[in-house]
Formats: C-alpha cells, sequence, structure tokens
C-alpha cells in the first residue's frame, strides 16, 4: 500500500472510532455569558473602587471568550492603560485564570514560559476570571493602580458588584 493510501486509511478510521466515541453527545450546548449592563456595573463598580484609592485606570470586561463588553478609562489613566487592561481580561478569559496567578509560573526559565508568547496574553496582575456557579461568564481586567495587587481589588470589586445579579 502506498505512503498515502495508508495514511488516509489510518485518519479515516481514527474519524471513525471519535465519531462512536461522541455519537451519543448532544450535536448543541448552551453557554450563560454577562449581558451588556452587567458588564457596565461591573467596569463601573471596579473604576469607583480605584478612584476611592486614589489611582486612575482603565477596567475592562470580556465575555467568556474572550470577546470585549464594556470598557472605561478614567480621566487622567495611561494612555496604555485600555489595551493593558483588555489584555488582562481577555488572558484571564483565554487561560481560565486569574492573571496573578500566572506570573510566577510563566517567568523566564519555567514550565510554563513559553505561554507569555501567546499573541494577546498578559501575565500581569489586575485580570480577574468572572465564575458564576463555578462556570467562567467572562472576566474583567483592570490597569493603571500602581501595582497588579492593587489591580486585583479593584478587579474584585467589580465582580463582587455584580456578584448577586450572576448567582443562580
Amino acid at each position: 500500500m502506498k505512503p498515502f493510501k495508508l495514511l488516509s486509511a489510518t485518519l479515516l478510521g481514527c474519524l471513525i472510532c471519535l465519531g462512536s466515541v461522541y455519537a451519543d453527545e448532544p450535536a448543541l450546548f448552551t453557554t450563560q455569558s454577562l449581558t451588556p449592563e452587567t458588564a457596565l456595573k461591573a467596569v463601573n463598580a471596579a473604576m469607583d473602587k480605584c478612584r476611592a484609592e486614589g489611582y486612575q485606570v482603565s477596567v475592562a470586561v470580556v465575555d467568556r471568550m474572550g470577546n470585549m463588553q464594556a470598557m472605561i478609562r478614567d480621566r487622567f489613566a495611561g494612555a496604555h492603560t485600555p489595551e493593558t487592561a483588555r489584555r488582562k481580561a481577555w488572558t484571564a478569559a483565554s487561560f481560565r485564570t486569574n492573571t496573578t496567578d500566572l506570573v510566577d509560573p510563566t517567568q523566564s526559565g519555567e514550565a510554563q514560559s513559553g505561554v507569555r508568547h501567546v499573541p494577546g496574553a498578559l501575565m500581569l496582575g489586575g485580570g480577574m476570571l468572572i465564575d458564576a456557579a463555578g462556570s467562567g461568564v467572562g472576566a474583567i481586567g483592570v490597569s493603571g493602580a500602581p501595582n497588579g495587587t492593587a489591580d486585583d481589588l479593584c478587579a474584585a470589586a467589580g465582580i463582587a458588584a455584580i456578584e448577586d445579579d450572576i448567582s443562580f
């Protein structure tokens, strides 16, 4: 048998096996996402917390797939902060974890350092996953406070503001 035909037969066999493994699975699935109004409530609450702490920030909320839902930039926040907030939120949604938890394991020389090269990923504190009943429904990113810990506090305030709204 020629190598191409052998490869084709092997691939076809694998597809048939996979088809039988997933034959009982439904063809569609349902997910939960934040409404735009809920995303706006979160960004405003996060910005209010940062203002109370004396920080000028930008805040972004993305949906569970990392698509932008809401963004706000305070009047004196740096020009870089909207994009940085978006990338922090995207990273949290994409990796399904808070960005602070990604800082150390992705440092140069660590086993996961390669993920720092993923386009759009930003391994800085300030990106937090938004969970509803154990399922990620979005993420929030804050940029402009003096460090990731302060950004995290503001992001947590944004999440706290919508917790009752997203509880099932």
